[in-house]
Formats: structure tokens, sequence, C-alpha cells
């Protein structure tokens, strides 16, 4: 069904949009930047943009802590594996905050679903990582 929508409005697959669909990704990044800003009118205008910042921020900062090769380390700690579970722990926040900010039950459960969910997913991960940690201390 997509084939037929993609011909009758004349789009281009991602299979064509440079080599081997490369640029796809690069076409969706910049149509998502310019994209209208929406703000909330009943909610909070600066939680409006805290909370989805909170998430982002603390997904990328997670990614300091891990050694991408033998030279290229971006933060060369020791606490590495506590301060990744420590930092990664901060996403929930930012999904609880997107949920609360627009003043509206049903994207508040929304919220609270998607930080439960994230939540579900940390403690066996945080579990699994911090007991091969205890165990390569000895």
């Amino acid at each position: 069904t997509l084939q037929i929508e993609y011909g009758l409005e004349g789009l281009v697959g991602p299979e064509y949009a440079g080599p081997l669909g490369i640029l796809q990704d690069l076409a969706n990044g910049t149509k998502l930047l310019f994209k209208e800003n929406l703000l909330p009118s009943r909610g909070d205008t600066r939680l409006f943009s805290i909370g989805p910042s909170i998430a982002v921020i603390s997904i990328l900062l997670s990614y300091s802590v891990i050694p991408f090769s033998y030279h290229f380390i971006l933060a060369d700690l020791s606490i590495g594996v506590f301060l990744w579970i420590a930092i990664s722990s901060l996403a929930p926040v930012g999904l609880l905050i997107s949920g609360y900010e627009s003043n509206n039950k049903y994207s508040f459960l929304g919220g609270l679903r998607a930080a439960a969910q994230s939540i579900s997913c940390e403690i066996p991960l945080t579990l699994c990582v911090l007991s091969i940690s205890l165990r390569a201390t000895r």
C-alpha cells in the first residue's frame, strides 16, 4: 500500500536517496529541524522544552564513558560504569516531565507509561552490569 501511495504522490523511496539510502536520514533530520514549533496553549512552555532536553542530553552524555576504540576514549574515568548508570537513569525524569507539561491527563498517563517502561528496562540492565562489575573487582 505504501508503494501505491508513493507512486500517486510522486515520492522517491529511501533506497534512491543517495548511495544505499544514506541521505534519507539526513533529509528526515533536516525536515524535523525545520518543522513548525508548536507550543501547548494550556501547558507550561518551559517544561515543554526542558523535558525532552533532559531525556536527550542524558542519553548523549552516557556515550561519554564508552571507549569506542583503544585510542578514542572521550572520558577515562575509574567510575565509568557507575556514572553511565547514574546518567542514563535520568532519562525517565525527562519522559515524565514531557508528559506532565501539557496539562492533559492523557499526556501525563502516556509520560508515566513511557517512564515506567524505561525504568523496567533499566533495572535488569543495572543489576546485570553491577553484578559483572562486582565479579570483576575480585
